[in-house]
């Protein structure tokens, strides 16, 4: 009890001097890239959503089946969660509120409970794939049986909650560390695939689509990108990490964010990039359709050389890690939000650990899995979108930071894409 009170001392000091940092900066008291630095953190914790497993699954399949082809649909995917994040982080500065929160209050309370049981099935989903996907990058690089590397796993996703619970200033380090191995991970295997540069090129560029099973696929990207528990995470990370005390400093804070949220997803947005290039340029290239991870990495070593094929193990392996932390961070944020809950973070994790161990008990294919799950997500997305572009462009709720009508009609035309899509997705995958 006493080592948990120190803790929690830290917390508020550090809490307390990322505050003081930020007034400094909208005061105009920082010159140069240092005003950055109190803001940067809360998009590289919600990007971590978009290197999920189940991102694995579909690039690599898209790469191997259509090479280049659906780099535009990564592009384009990414364009649209910058702005979909970026109205989640602006609806936590303006009201100081997350989004289950603001819904709670404006909705009636059967819709608000409604809308929590389908987010934590939607978040139970995502777990399911972020920690399969962890489990298989431990059986691919080390050999170790699928149930036990999941149990190994459960311990990795316990010691990344700890770091929570150190501070989101710890939690931040942690996250960026780990991200950082996964894309040094891709840029090692981008370099050793050499891929076209021309056509990697054209491919960003040029949409275009060749059959159903290639829109199938874009629907699958699209649905691997835009994730629920993202939304919902990001207005939890803003609503009172710097607080502005008036409608110009909430105006400030918000342009600081955006940078961050620019920076987040443009990572985020490069090395779901990387994984079709890779695929593309090893698969493809050799008349090779790959739709199974394991088969994957074994194509690695065959055609690149095992250090290749390590270093997608790797990718997939802290992919799984740190994205399975922010599925229980959403999970505690939708609980309190939409139903004014909340269980012990170590309780959640132990809960949600069930599933994707029965799974994995079954002896249920990883990769199908992993897809089965991208299904699940796609029910999920209009329940947490549609109410974002509602408030976002409320003035009473967002006074000052309310959207812009382009903002607005950008917002509505993503939205109703993106629930087209999935449910095209949806009607494919069981029709």
């Amino acid at each position: 009890m006493i080592e948990q009170t120190a803790v929690e001392r830290r917390n508020i000091i550090k809490a307390k001097q990322t505050r003081v940092s930020a007034q400094a900066v909208l005061n105009g008291d920082v010159k140069g890239l240092k005003r950055l630095l109190p803001f940067l953190g809360p998009a590289f914790i919600a990007s971590v959503a978009y290197l999920d497993p189940g991102n694995f699954a579909t690039n690599i399949t898209a790469g191997s089946k259509y090479g280049y082809l659906l780099l535009w649909v990564i592009a384009a995917s990414n364009l649209m969660a910058v702005l979909i994040q970026a109205l989640s982080a602006k609806l936590g500065i303006a009201t100081g509120k997350n989004l289950p929160e603001v819904a709670r209050e404006q909705f009636p309370k059967g819709a608000a409970i409604f809308l929590w049981i389908q987010s934590e099935l939607v978040i139970i989903a995502t777990d399911l794939a972020e920690f399969i996907g962890a489990a298989l990058g431990l059986y691919l690089l080390f050999g170790i049986p699928m149930l036990p590397a999941a149990l190994i796993t459960a311990a990795g996703s316990f010691a990344i909650l700890e770091l929570q619970r150190r501070g989101y200033r710890s939690l931040e380090a942690g996250i960026a560390s780990m991200v950082m191995v996964v894309v040094l991970a891709f840029a090692f295997q981008v370099i050793m695939a050499k891929p076209d540069a021309g056509a990697v090129v054209a491919g960003i560029f040029t949409p275009a689509f060749q059959g159903v099973d290639s829109v199938l696929l874009a629907a699958g990207i699209l649905g691997a990108t835009v994730m629920p528990h993202a939304i919902y995470l990001h207005s939890s990370l803003t609503q009172s990490r710097v607080v502005g005390v008036d409608e110009k400093q909430k105006k400030q804070i918000f342009k600081w964010e955006m940078i961050d949220i620019v920076i987040a997803m443009v990572i985020a947005g490069a090395v779901n990039m990387a994984m079709v290039i890779v695929s593309a340029a090893l698969f493809f290239k050799n008349g090779l359709v790959v739709e199974d991870l394991d088969v994957a990495f074994e194509q690695f070593s065959h055609l690149a050389g095992p250090v290749t094929a390590i270093a997608f193990g790797l990718g997939l392996l802290i992919a799984g890690l740190s994205s399975s932390s922010v599925g229980t961070m959403a999970g505690d944020v939708v609980m309190q939000g939409f139903i004014n809950k909340r269980i012990n973070l170590y309780l959640r994790r132990a809960i949600t650990i069930i599933p994707p161990l029965a799974i994995i008990a079954l002896g249920i294919n990883a990769t199908s899995a992993l897809v089965m799950s991208q299904v699940v997500l796609s029910f999920g997305i209009a329940f947490a979108l549609i109410p974002l572009v509602i408030f976002t462009s409320n003035r009473k709720i967002m006074h000052g930071l309310v959207n812009r009508r382009i903002t607005t009609i950008l917002g509505w035309m993503i939205s109703a894409l993106v629930v087209a899509l999935n449910l095209f997705l949806i009607v494919e995958m069981f029709v």
